[in-house]
C-alpha cells in the first residue's frame, strides 16, 4: 500500500512538473527526489549522467550546426523537394520532418518548416491539418531511429551489456524501418481525414472576417529567399560526415577496440559529436557566439535537465519498489511480454521525453526478465507524449496553422494529433515486432 502511494506521488510529481514544462519539468522532480530520499527514506540511485552527455554532445555539434547555416541548408533542401511535389505534402512533409529528426536527433527542427508545410497546404486548398499534424508526429517517431537520439543510445549501452550481439546495426535495422513504415501509414490515413479546406466551418468562420482573410491570403513561408554562404553547406557535409562515422564504428567494433577492450558506444558519440562539433567550428570560420543562441542549443539543453531530475527521481524509486514489482507483475508479464509497451506508453504521456521513459522503464522491463528482442521491437512505445496535447512542438503547430484546421479540441483529447500518433506508434511496434523476430 505503501509503494502505490509513493507512485501516485511519483506521478503528482510528474504532473506538476509537466505543467510547468522545459527546465521545470527537472527540477520539481528533484523536489520529489528530495522527498523521497529524506522522507520516504529510499536510497539514491546515481543520476544519469552518461545521458546527458550524450544530449550535450549532439546538441552541441547541431548548434554549430545551426549557426553555421546548416539548418538552413537542409531547410531550403526540404523546401524545394515539397514546393515541386505540392499534392503529395500530407505524405512528403512527414517524410521530411521524419529526416531531419533522424540526422539531427532531435524532433526540434520541426519549428523551421512546419510553416512551410503548412503554406504549401494552404496554397494548394488542402486541409492544413492533414500533413502538419502527420508531420509533427512525425518528427517525434523518428527519434527512436536516429543514430544520435539519446533514447537509441540508451537502449544500445543497456541491452548491448546484456547481449553482445546486440549492435547499433541491430538496434537500427528495426527501428528505422519499422518508424518509416509507420510514419508511412499514419500519412496514408492523414491523406482523407477531416473534411476539405473550403467546408471547414473554422475555417469559413476566419475568412468571414476581412482582416483576418487578408492575413491568410497573403501570408507566405518560405527559406528559399536568403542566400547562404558555403559554409553552410559544408556544415552540413561534416554533420552527415559525423553520423557516417559514428555508425561505421558501432558496425566495426575492431575499430574501437583498444587493448582488446571495446570502447561503449556513448562514450564513441559522445567523442564524435564533439570532435566534429570542433572541426565545423573551425573549417567553417563559424563565431562560437553564435552557437548557443539559437534554438537547438536551448531547447536541448533545457531537455537535459527536464531529464536529469526525471530520470533520477524516477530511478530512485523504481529500484526501491523493484522486489514487489516483480512478484506482483512478473506472471502477468511473462504470460503477455507485449503489455510492457503500455507501461512504457503511459509513462511517456506523462513526462514528455524517449529518453527519460527509456531510463525509466527499460531497467524495470529487464528486470522482470523481457528479452532485449521484445524491447527493441517496441521501442517506439517509449513516444506517447502526444497523447495529452502539451508538447511544445504540437501547440506550435497549431499555432502555425493559420486556418485553424490543426487544433486541440474541444473535448482535450479530440486534438488532431491523437489518431496519427496512435497508428504510427501501433503500426511502428507491431512492424517492429516482425522485424526484430526476424533480425535479432
Amino acid at each position: 500500500m505503501l509503494l502505490i502511494a509513493q507512485f501516485l506521488f511519483l506521478l503528482l510529481m510528474l504532473y506538476i512538473g509537466s505543467r510547468k514544462g522545459g527546465v521545470g519539468l527537472g527540477v520539481i522532480s528533484g523536489i520529489g527526489l528530495l522527498i523521497e530520499v529524506f522522507i520516504f527514506r529510499m536510497t539514491p540511485t546515481s543520476p544519469p549522467v552518461t545521458v546527458m552527455l550524450i544530449i550535450l554532445a549532439v546538441v552541441t555539434c547541431a548548434s554549430i550546426l545551426e549557426a553555421a547555416g546548416g539548418l538552413k541548408f537542409m531547410l531550403q533542401i526540404a523546401e524545394r523537394v515539397l514546393r515541386r511535389n505540392p499534392k503529395h505534402i500530407t505524405l512528403l512533409g512527414p517524410l521530411v520532418t521524419y529526416a531531419m529528426t533522424f540526422m539531427l536527433g532531435t524532433g526540434h527542427s520541426v519549428y523551421s518548416v512546419m510553416p512551410i508545410i503548412g503554406d504549401i497546404a494552404l496554397k494548394n486548398k488542402i486541409r492544413p491539418e492533414r500533413p502538419m499534424a502527420a508531420a509533427s508526429v512525425a518528427s517525434q517517431l523518428a527519434i527512436t531511429a536516429s543514430p544520435l537520439s539519446a533514447a537509441v543510445v540508451y537502449y544500445l549501452t543497456q541491452l548491448g551489456g546484456i547481449d553482445s550481439s546486440i549492435t547499433l546495426a541491430s538496434i537500427l535495422g528495426v527501428s528505422i524501418p519499422a518508424t518509416l513504415l509507420g510514419t508511412i501509414i499514419l500519412s496514408l490515413y492523414s491523406m482523407r481525414r477531416g473534411v476539405e479546406l473550403e467546408d471547414d466551418p473554422e475555417f469559413q468562420r476566419r475568412m468571414a472576417d476581412p482582416i483576418t482573410r487578408k492575413q491568410i491570403e497573403e501570408t507566405t513561408a518560405t527559406s528559399l529567399d536568403e542566400i547562404l554562404p558555403a559554409s553552410a553547406r559544408h556544415s552540413v557535409y561534416l554533420f552527415m560526415a559525423a553520423i557516417a562515422t559514428i555508425v561505421l564504428v558501432a558496425m566495426m567494433p575492431e575499430l574501437r577496440t583498444i587493448a582488446g577492450k571495446a570502447i561503449k558506444m556513448d562514450a564513441i558519440i559522445q567523442m564524435m559529436m564533439l570532435a566534429f562539433g570542433g572541426l565545423m567550428l573551425l573549417l567553417t570560420n563559424t563565431p562560437v557566439k553564435k552557437v548557443p543562441e539559437g534554438v537547438v542549443f536551448k531547447s536541448g539543453l533545457v531537455a537535459a535537465i527536464a531529464i536529469f531530475g526525471i530520470a533520477w527521481m524516477s530511478d530512485t524509486y523504481f529500484q526501491h519498489a523493484m522486489p514487489v514489482f516483480q512478484s506482483s507483475i512478473k506472471d502477468m508479464v511473462n504470460q503477455h511480454p507485449w503489455t510492457i509497451a503500455f507501461a512504457m506508453f503511459t509513462v511517456s504521456v506523462v513526462i514528455n521525453s524517449q529518453a527519460a521513459t527509456a531510463r525509466m522503464m527499460l531497467p524495470v522491463a529487464l528486470g522482470l526478465g523481457l528479452s532485449p528482442q521484445l524491447l527493441i521491437a517496441i521501442m517506439p512505445s517509449v513516444y506517447g507524449y502526444f497523447f495529452i496535447p502539451n508538447y511544445p512542438s504540437d501547440i506550435a503547430t497549431c499555432n502555425f496553422d493559420s486556418t485553424g484546421t490543426t487544433k486541440i479540441g474541444k473535448y482535450y483529447f479530440n486534438h488532431s494529433f491523437m489518431m496519427p500518433g496512435l497508428i504510427g506508434v501501433i503500426s511502428a511496434c507491431c512492424i517492429g515486432y516482425v522485424l526484430a523476430s526476424i533480425i535479432i
